[in-house]
């Protein structure tokens, strides 16, 4: 039976990882400044990370959210001490777009509205509203087009009062580092006065954390460079270093109800071990600091290097914006200096996603190369 083709796929192998590497079939080497989407936060097969999952599914992998899981309280606890977010309650899923899904239904189900505002350049996932809510037309079906969704330029604080006003948005969902989209930022005065019209106008405030949590953008959350508190924060991507996982931050504002939400694998024994040990060596290794640390180091170089136009992103969630399409320099990294690197909707646009273990001989690798292939 063949594949169903909706992947344009490079020729590479990958059969195994360490830390910041991966190895094809044939032994060969290659530098991973992608982290296959930002997934890979503490290293490929962390040995904290390798035996916490072992020994979980040792026990017990999987059971249904009609039981007690010690675990889940443990994530949640351990979620709450390293981001500072008191007194949220934590919802687990799957994925980013699970974890926007939640956080959109949620957010309908406590305003009784139901109309969104999103952003240009925005990525929410490819489920049902979180796709409507992505400005994407060429992965929004018909069916996903029904939901009502409004997409603003970012910065357009007139166009998101205007829209508030109107009294039917459930809620604003912001990236406050576009991840597909290209690096993109708003402002600080956008970013919280929004918060505030939403305050003022019974709309929830979404944070999509999915790419940019768990320490990325040199916080623990990208929101908390600002003077905001979401309603709902969505987080996937690095939280499980691999396996399966994402949920949805809730502030105690919203009141729970049962059967409102609902999952059958989310939040399972063995992601639960996964997340846990992310979180554990995030916090063991400092892994934050780095990130700072190996940000500050990696702009400092590409600085130098005169056909980087701009750099875009905070962290380790960066962009190096060429004024070529970067499409055959990808390739070129790929198959002639085995190194990962990520694209965009920004077709001028290189994206770097490296796992946060990465060290000053990583980012010297990379810029050696990088020069070369120019």
């Amino acid at each position: 039976m063949p594949l169903f083709d909706v992947y344009p796929l490079y020729n590479v192998t990958p059969v195994s990882g360490k830390d910041i590497y991966v190895y094809d079939e044939n032994s060969t080497e290659y530098l991973d400044l992608y982290g296959g989407h930002a997934v890979i936060s503490i290293g490929h097969a962390h040995p904290n990370y390798v035996e916490a999952v072992t020994n979980q599914v040792k026990t017990l992998g999987f059971y249904s959210n009609a039981i007690q899981n010690p675990l889940q309280v443990e994530l949640a606890d351990k979620i709450e001490a390293l981001s500072g977010c008191k007194d949220y309650e934590l919802f687990l899923c799957n994925s980013g777009a699970e974890a926007n899904e939640n956080a959109l239904k949620l957010a309908s189900f406590k305003t009784g509205k139901s109309r969104v505002i999103a952003f240009k350049n925005g990525f929410h996932g490819r489920t049902s509203a979180a796709v409507a809510a992505t400005d994407n037309p060429n992965i929004v079906a018909p069916i996903n087009a029904q939901q009502k969704v409004t997409i603003l330029e970012l910065n357009d604080i007139l166009g998101v009062k205007a829209e508030l006003e109107k009294g039917d948005v459930c809620a604003v969902i912001v990236e406050f580092i576009q991840g597909v989209g290209g690096l993109d930022q708003g402002t600080s005065d956008f970013f919280e006065q929004v918060y505030a019209l939403c305050k003022t106008n019974n709309t929830m405030f979404i944070a999509d954390e999915v790419q940019s949590g768990y320490g990325r953008s040199g916080k623990f959350f990208a929101f908390q460079y600002y003077n905001v508190t979401p309603d709902i924060i969505s987080i996937a991507k690095g939280m499980g270093n691999g396996f399966p996982i994402g949920g949805i931050l809730i502030h105690p504002d919203i009141e729970a109800k049962y059967g409102m939400l609902g999952t059958t694998f989310g939040g399972n024994h063995l992601a639960c071990a996964a997340g846990l040990a992310v979180l554990n060596t995030i916090e063991e290794e400092n892994l934050i600091d780095n990130v700072n640390a190996m940000s500050e180091y990696f702009i400092s170089i590409a600085k130098t290097i005169p056909e980087i136009k701009n750099i875009k992103g905070r962290g380790l969630m960066l962009g190096l914006e060429f004024d070529f399409e970067v499409g055959d320099l990808r390739k070129k990294l790929i198959y002639d200096y085995h190194i990962f690197t990520g694209g965009a909707s920004n077709k001028k646009l290189l994206r770097i996603l490296p796992p946060l273990t990465i060290k000053k001989e990583h980012i010297n690798q990379f810029f050696e190369a990088l020069k070369k292939a120019l």
